[in-house]
């Protein structure tokens, strides 16, 4: 199933669609109750929208703090979806409650976006874990190595393994190889599967000469039968399967050192299957 809405070649998670929708729910409920109390609630949104995402990014950053100190510069990179959306939620909601205090009109505002737009967020959150979580597995597809071997994506399970969707023109996916590439050398016990979407491999060749990447288990798709078999059109995507071969977790866009870590944490979490 896909797990992000297509619009022409942009491509927007499930997930991020389901926090724009969070907000702006639980700016249309604010309004319509400061309206009726008479009272101006647009700024205090606007504060705890900005508090929310500086404590959410802040709150991910010290939970993975090993890889983004090692490149502070990194931090400032949100593009890489790195976010704690309860601590986000949480401050946002302390910062109104505080707010509020000193202007009793606030209070049923306040309290009423923080209910909204927490109460969507769980419940969305819920049901694209359920989704994302559906018998989605490493697919049998014919694919071919940089040398000509034919190779299937099936052949990987039975261990953690990350399926990388990416293209040389898509400007994301060559920022994000170097990380991938350290992490391939870094965890042996992980499959890390390149499969490049739409090109030949004399070009892939070429840019991976050129960029001095030295990738393993480096696939061609020249029809993107991968990203049509998974539902993701957009690149970069990566995809995170468990030891049994089952989808565990799913990464549309850019991935940092810390983001990577994270998933690959979710993915070796998983036991074996019992013989």
């Amino acid at each position: 199933m896909n797990q992000a809405l297509q619009i022409g070649p942009l491509s927007l998670p499930y997930p991020v669609l389901l926090t724009l929708i969070a907000i702006a729910l639980g700016g249309f409920v604010a309004h319509r109750l400061a309206r009726a109390a008479d009272v101006e609630v647009e700024p205090t949104l606007t504060y705890m929208l900005l508090v929310g995402l500086v404590a959410a990014r802040l709150a991910y950053v010290l939970r993975w703090h090993d890889q983004y100190f090692d490149l502070p510069l990194s931090i400032l990179n949100i593009r890489d979806g790195g976010w704690e959306p309860a601590a986000g939620v949480v401050a946002a909601m302390l910062f109104g409650l505080q707010r509020a205090r000193r202007q009793a009109g606030l209070r049923k505002p306040v309290l009423a976006a923080a209910f909204a737009t927490g109460a969507v967020l769980l419940l969305g959150g819920i049901a694209t874990f359920l989704v994302a979580s559906s018998a989605v597995r490493l697919p049998p597809l014919p694919l071919s190595s940089l040398d000509g071997r034919s190779v299937s994506l099936a052949d990987f399970a039975g261990k953690p393994t990350v399926v990388n969707l990416w293209a040389t023109w898509c400007p994301p996916c060559r920022r994000e190889m170097p990380a991938l590439q350290q992490a391939q050398a870094a965890n042996p016990d992980v499959n890390f599967v390149f499969v490049n979407q739409g090109e030949e491999s004399q070009t892939i060749t070429a840019f991976l000469d050129r960029q001095g990447l030295a990738l393993r288990n480096v696939l061609v798709d020249p029809q993107n039968s991968v990203g049509a078999a998974l539902g993701h059109g957009g690149l970069p995507t990566t995809l995170f399967f468990d030891t049994n071969g089952r989808l565990a977790d799913t990464r549309i866009g850019e991935l940092s050192q810390a983001t990577l870590a994270q998933r690959l944490a979710r993915i070796r979490a998983t036991p074996p299957p019992t013989r």
